[in-house]
């Protein structure tokens, strides 16, 4: 799935639909996985690689959760586009 890179709107927040990442007015990125119940993850412990049309690489792979109720995704975002395990 092609994602889509989001900024902070203009009172400085960062709100993601699914498949969207960005960064916050902090410098901290933000994901939302292309999985619907599974809400927005930051990726402090991920090294991002920022490529020069905007979209990122992530690694390692990514995995999210809805904190206990079943719902989980894993899998890669590579020059902005998600690809599941």
């Amino acid at each position: 799935m092609q994602g889509k890179r989001t900024y902070v709107n203009e009172i400085g927040h960062l709100i993601l639909d699914l498949g969207e990442y960005g960064k916050d007015k902090d410098g901290r990125w933000w994901i939302r996985v292309p999985k619907a119940g599974i809400s927005m993850g930051y990726l402090d412990l991920h090294q991002i690689t920022e490529h020069e049309d905007g979209t990122i690489t992530v690694s390692p792979s990514i995995l999210c959760d809805d904190n206990g109720n079943g719902l989980t995704w894993h899998g890669y975002l590579e020059r902005g586009i998600w690809r599941e395990v």
